[in-house]
């Protein structure tokens, strides 16, 4: 518990707290990690899944498979860590929080300030008519009947705005990262083992400006040794916190 009151202490004495987060964070949520021991890696084909070239070719593969995990976010509730979160950007604490998740579970938490570098299926749009664009519901809608959300002009199946294998990352939120990032004077890594770029590049601009940087997770990550603190577990942590709130 001394260390808790000690990060307790970094939270809210920050300047400029930033939190990256990965999807750790939503194993809490019941959604499955995509490296973890338990993750979808282990018995998916997830680059298969989430490859542009393929979506381009069957997007029934994408729609078959993703049904289950992105269709279904409704029934997903936020973990302690989603909500805890909320109440530091609420409080004034947290000013930014940038995901690799797409999981939408963050904005259900409370954080309004949330950068999704890897998109978002907020949205689905045409690939090859301008300006057709429908929303997280009623892509779902139609997922859940056992159908594909499809262009009305065209016939063509939407592909939702998130960042496949193949596709660059959305500029803006990459920008907006990058920024605060480097604005940040203590950064929350939660959840993520810092593998995957440009995500994992985040800790080290808040570093190069000589900010600390607080990991939790329960792997190893190439950045432990630089870290400020070191965790393995998040809910007995965010537990800690809300107890100190």
């Amino acid at each position: 518990m001394e260390e808790i009151k000690k990060l307790f202490n970094v939270i809210t004495e920050a300047k400029h707290l930033v939190a990256l987060t990965g999807a750790g964070v939503s194993t809490l949520s019941g959604i499955r990690d995509f490296r973890g021991k338990n993750g979808l890696y282990n018995d998916m084909d997830a680059e298969k899944i989430f490859s542009l070239d393929y979506f381009e070719k069957d997007p029934s593969f994408y729609y078959s498979h993703a049904g289950s995990f992105i269709y279904n976010l409704d029934e997903k509730e936020p973990s302690i860590v989603h909500n805890m979160l909320g109440e530091l950007e609420k409080r004034g604490f947290l000013k930014s929080l940038i995901t690799q998740n797409i999981d939408l579970l963050h904005q259900k938490g409370g954080n309004k300030n949330v950068i999704e570098i890897h998109g978002s299926p907020v949205m689905h749009y045409c690939l090859r008519c301008a300006g057709i664009r429908i929303g997280y519901e009623e892509a779902a809608a139609a997922v859940r009947k056992g159908e594909m959300p499809k262009c009305p002009k065209c016939e063509k199946v939407l592909k939702p705005a998130i960042t496949f294998f193949g596709e660059s990352l959305p500029i803006e939120a990459l920008k907006q990262a990058t920024i605060e990032s480097q604005k940040a004077d203590v950064m929350l890594v939660l959840g993520t083992s810092l593998t995957v770029h440009p995500a994992a590049s985040m800790p080290e601009y808040t570093l190069r400006k000589n900010g600390k940087i607080v990991i939790i997770n329960n792997q190893p990550t190439p950045l432990d040794s630089r870290a400020f603190m070191r965790f393995e577990e998040l809910e007995p942590v965010f537990e800690g916190i809300k107890s100190l709130l």
